[in-house]
């Protein structure tokens, strides 16, 4: 029996994945005196590791979406939607994890950077977003749904210039955090729900149509065309739009179109990846496309020091010439996704679970850090 996996979401998943491993990494490691803007292998790599994160996104919104209305029951009667809020809410506590720095909070201190915002919580609010509009509109979420999803993304994006980098002074600082990039969030909730809502878009098209006959191939037609548009044109037809209509902001969003032009390479890359999509179909990119999270935790803890303070970052920080750089990156990926891969398909996973090591790392020690959560102070 034919699957209907869609092969080239894991293999764009996977893909995303990894380019925001070497993203990371080479950023970190690369001496300044190799940053030049003007060359153009620097150049190249800047430009696609600017992609990773509206890809990783825009997909995530899409393969959640399509799971969740392949389901025939719909609002809370649908399964997915509780397994999803368990999931959405599991990403940000990671998010929140990944950035404690322990020896602080024995000290009964948190530091401004471990109530920063990141792309894990963006994505399990995101999730969060999609899932409360789709048990909102009810038995009416296949009209409305795709409609506001749509709307949410033109919005997020067009409103842009309006809501950058304002401090959001009305909201305390662990809430401001999810809106501005001001007090040192890297993501915030807006513009990135925006990808996912796009993604989400998306993803309840490519179920709708999926028994059209041909139709993958049909979606490139209308995908590439309107990437290369996003691209290439979108900026000139906003200065037009707003000297026709005498809208200001149509003229901002063009001086930095960054959102979507970034959608326009997304859509370039789904493209892509459809047409590629016979040999795509492989385990090794499965599993890893499945196993997102495990791979961006374990990169985390590795390059940055997740808790104890003490990474590859804190050694090696812009210390790398370019040689360096590129066989020591190779290394980190390989290494991330053998062990990613065999700990899933060892059973490695089935022994921590029934080990106390499961227990205190995922009952007894968020008990404990919400307990001096309660009792502590923030630095700023």
């Amino acid at each position: 029996m034919p699957s209907n996996r869609l092969h080239f979401i894991d293999a764009m998943r996977t893909f995303a994945i990894l380019m925001m491993l070497q993203g990371h990494f080479v950023y970190e490691m690369l001496a300044d005196a190799f940053r030049d803007d003007n060359n153009p292998i620097y150049a190249t790599w800047k430009y696609f590791r600017g992609v990773t994160a509206p890809v990783f996104f825009t997909v995530s919104g899409f393969i959640f979406t399509y799971l969740l209305i392949r389901n025939p029951q719909f609002g809370w009667a649908n399964p997915r939607v509780k397994k999803g809020i368990r999931r959405a809410l599991y990403i940000i506590m990671w998010g929140y994890l990944l950035r404690l720095n322990v020896w602080m909070l024995f000290k009964g201190e948190i530091t401004s950077s471990s109530i920063a915002v990141d792309v894990l919580h963006c994505i399990g609010f995101s999730l969060l977003y999609i899932i409360s509009i789709y048990v909102l509109t009810g038995k009416h979420h296949k009209t409305a749904l795709p409609i506001i999803m749509l709307a949410t993304g033109i919005v997020v994006f067009a409103l842009n210039p309006l809501y950058e980098k304002q401090p959001v002074e009305f909201l305390p600082r662990f809430a401001a955090n999810y809106f501005t990039n001001y007090y040192g969030s890297v993501f915030t909730i807006i513009p990135w729900i925006g990808y996912a809502a796009l993604g989400s878009f998306l993803g309840i098209l490519f179920y709708r149509f999926k028994e059209i006959h041909n139709f993958l191939n049909k979606a490139v037609l209308i995908l590439a065309p309107l990437g290369l548009f996003l691209i290439f044109v979108s900026s000139p037809f906003l200065i037009l739009l707003s000297e026709w209509t005498g809208i200001n902001i149509f003229f901002r969003i063009s001086q930095n179109n960054y959102l979507f032009m970034r959608f326009g390479d997304v859509l370039m890359f789904f493209s892509a990846f459809i047409l590629i999509r016979k040999y795509l179909e492989q385990s090794v990119i499965e599993v890893l496309g499945k196993k997102t999270l495990t791979i961006y935790i374990l990169h985390f803890i590795v390059l940055y020091g997740s808790w104890i303070g003490w990474g590859i970052v804190r050694t090696y920080k812009h210390a790398l010439d370019p040689i360096e750089t590129i066989s020591s990156v190779l290394v980190f990926i390989l290494g991330i996704c053998v062990f990613t891969y065999y700990f899933e398909k060892e059973t490695l996973i089935a022994w921590i679970k029934n080990s106390k090591i499961y227990r205190w790392i995922f009952v007894h020690a968020p008990l404990f850090i919400l307990k001096k959560l309660k009792s502590t102070k923030t630095l700023y």
